[in-house]
């Protein structure tokens, strides 16, 4: 005990200090919740400015005009590319993208054709199973046989004609969706997805973004493409306390239950890319370029398809077949602000409650809203925005108090949810060649050197090329070189519209179980398969991702000004003058509208095996050659590669290339004649 005074001025410090602990407690507080909304205002003023959607990829050049530039699409539509001597490799590089108001930038993705499971088990993945060979191929007694069988199969399949050979049964449609959602795990960094070929590099989520901020800050890249920016957030603030949230995504794919025909699905005229390349609609979509969507209702009439507004259609059906982070066979019920939400194909006096385990856009309630309505679409103007509950603690909750007057008196109540959202990124339709292997060629499960080693390696350690002697052939295939359909099967193996980042080759030798070399081609997914004759070149991958501008006003009138100018004879009831046509056009711009595309002669060289390229050639140039000059062009990338070309024409009028990349020809022994292929005319695209 003191007795001058002294216990009575520690004890007036410990409450000003006791004051000043409880002042910074409620400052920081404050401060973190003003944090907390302003990251809730960015989020609102990002969800009125667009929807999710994909909004940009990386751009890697200028031009003279903006549209010449990268935006949804450079050389393909969302970085898309080919894997296809992988076994379940979806080549897809980096996207920057909005899912509810969220911005977020991916790694360079190359997801898996992998589904999630049927446990409840968080993120757990399955890979889909194959389609199957149809039985009238294997029935076949020779190769030779199975070849013309299985050209005729996929024939079918292009023409939607089942009456024959039912193509439904092994040209499985898959959905591929592009998940993000506030996670708890704020501690340890956590890949957001399998890749055989890409991770995040980095140690934590702090590492993660400090690299982002340097690379940000810097201009400058990871080489990899193994970054991501995933923002963090405060979550709520409890007890004084900021409570955190991390961002993340997936990408998994769905295989649909039943056949989803072709017809179904629409071609979406983006005309930057058009106008940069100046291709007509159907030569972009023989092109990675081309983007589509998934029509309403199945038309009846694929000739006369009317555009039409709807609550609910095909592609609500089909995300509603996906579930969220509780996985297949889940079921769960959500009342929203105390009001049961109900399937919106429910009749009012059959009510069936929404299975909010699966994603939704769009719901019905009992009764009506106070503007009249019934229906209710998720997000306040989000166009494309599918939501899933979950009951996984490893997503972040989300909660408020719902107060209500019973017998005069106020009841109040919390209510908590947590939510996953998704947007459709692409269908893709697998086919029997993932499964089809005629020559018995042993595959190899695995990704790991030791034991992919004999697949690659002679027995004396000398590495194998794919050639087609025994000793340089491929001794068998595994995950990640997965060549074994008959090179017979194409008119021409070579990859359609190749881009820089595919790794497949063109046709190589592998040895069979009896030590014969059989000249094969990479069996994975494609987006476009080569030319089969009879047949023609089929598509197998469809981009049908949103973008977020579809919710800028901007967009949607941008939108019905070129449905107006590309369809002047549908519309033209709606100008108030009769439009110029083509026709109208002075002779001097008719003079500068042909474009042409030259193709460099292919090669067999291998590395890095049979391709091509082409030039595009405007006429304007096509006339100064004619004087004797010589022209600088930049070719289209196969295998990995392009080249920059100078091209004069001959006494004959052909096309003769005089360097290769500053040499007399090319390192891939291209021949120096080139192919006139074809010309594009303006008024084609119109």
């Amino acid at each position: 005990m003191y007795t001058d005074g002294t216990e009575e001025v520690l004890a007036a410090k410990l409450d000003l200090l006791t004051n000043e602990l409880l002042f910074m407690q409620r400052s920081f507080s404050d401060l973190a919740r003003q944090v907390m909304m302003q990251q809730t205002f960015v989020e609102e003023r990002i969800r009125s400015d667009g929807g999710s959607g994909l909004k940009q990829i990386r751009n890697l050049q200028n031009g003279d005009r903006i549209y010449q530039t990268a935006d949804h699409a450079s050389g393909s539509v969302a970085g898309i590319h080919e894997h296809s001597s992988n076994t379940r490799t979806i080549g897809m590089g980096e996207l920057n993208a909005v899912i509810n108001g969220v911005e977020f930038r991916t790694r360079h993705n190359d997801y898996r054709l992998a589904m999630p499971a049927s446990n409840n088990t968080y993120n757990a993945q399955v890979d889909i199973p194959f389609p199957e060979v149809p039985p009238p191929v294997l029935s076949k007694a020779t190769v030779e046989e199975q070849i013309a069988e299985m050209k005729l199969w996929f024939k079918a399949f292009k023409n939607q004609n089942y009456t024959e050979r039912d193509y439904r049964k092994y040209f499985k449609p898959v959905l591929c969706y592009l998940e993000g959602a506030w996670t708890t795990n704020t501690d340890k960094l956590e890949e957001p997805f399998f890749s055989d070929r890409h991770f995040i590099d980095a140690s934590s989520w702090f590492d993660l973004q400090e690299k982002i901020r340097f690379t940000s800050y810097t201009g400058g890249k990871d080489v990899e493409e193994n970054f991501a920016y995933l923002p963090t957030t405060i979550m709520n603030v409890a007890n004084g306390t900021a409570v955190y949230a991390q961002w993340n995504y997936k990408i998994l794919c769905h295989p649909l239950q039943s056949d989803l025909p072709l017809s179904a699905i629409a071609f979406v005229d983006d005309l930057s890319k058009r106008m940069r390349n100046k291709l007509t609609p159907a030569q972009i979509q023989e092109t990675r370029m081309a983007r589509y969507q998934i029509l309403s209702e199945v038309p009846t009439n694929p000739t006369n398809i009317q555009p039409r507004a709807y609550d609910w259609g095909v592609l609500d059906d089909l995300m509603y077949q996906i579930p969220g982070k509780d996985n297949y066979g889940a079921q769960l019920l959500d009342d929203g602000s105390g009001d049961t939400l109900y399937h919106y194909n429910t009749k009012v006096n059959a009510l069936l409650e929404l299975n909010t385990a699966h994603y939704n856009r769009a719901y019905r309630m009992k009764g009506k809203d106070a503007s009249g309505n019934s229906v209710n679409h998720r997000g306040y103007s989000d166009l494309n925005l599918f939501a899933a509950q979950t009951t996984s603690e490893k997503i972040a909750p989300m909660s408020m108090e719902i107060c209500k007057i019973v017998r005069k008196k106020t009841e109040c109540t919390r209510k908590s949810a947590r939510y996953t959202w998704a947007i459709p990124l692409e269908l893709i339709y697998m086919t029997p060649l993932l499964s089809w292997n005629p020559y018995n060629i042993r595959h190899v499960a695995s990704f790991k050197e030791d034991e992919i080693r004999s697949v690659e390696f002679s027995a004396d350690g000398k590495k194998r090329t794919g050639g087609f002697t025994p000793e340089t052939a491929f001794n068998g295939t595994h995950e990640k070189s997965f060549y074994r359909t008959p090179s017979e099967l194409f008119g021409n193996s070579m990859t359609v519209d190749p881009g820089k980042a595919d790794t497949v080759l063109g046709s190589v030798g592998v040895l069979d179980l009896e030590g014969n070399v059989r000249k094969v081609v990479a069996s994975g997914t494609r987006i476009i398969i080569p030319e089969i004759e009879g047949v023609g070149k089929v598509r197998t991958r469809y981009p049908i991702m949103p973008f977020h501008s579809d919710g800028e006003q901007t967009r949607k009138e941008l939108e019905a000004l070129k449905e107006m100018v590309l369809r002047m004879g549908t519309h033209g009831s709606l100008f108030y003058e009769t439009p110029l046509t083509v026709d109208n056009l002075d002779d001097y711009a008719k003079k500068e509208q042909p474009v042409h595309r030259i193709l460099v002669a292919p090669t067999t060289k291998n590395p890095p095996g049979l391709h091509g390229h082409y030039i595009s050639v405007m006429q304007s140039e096509i006339d100064l050659m004619r004087t004797g000059k010589t022209i600088v062009f930049d070719t289209t990338t196969d295998q990995g590669h392009a080249h920059t070309l100078r091209v004069k024409m001959d006494s004959r009028g052909k096309y003769i290339m005089t360097s290769c990349d500053g040499k007399k020809i090319c390192w891939d022994e291209h021949p120096t004649e080139m192919i006139f292929k074809f010309k594009i005319a303006l008024d084609d695209c119109l």
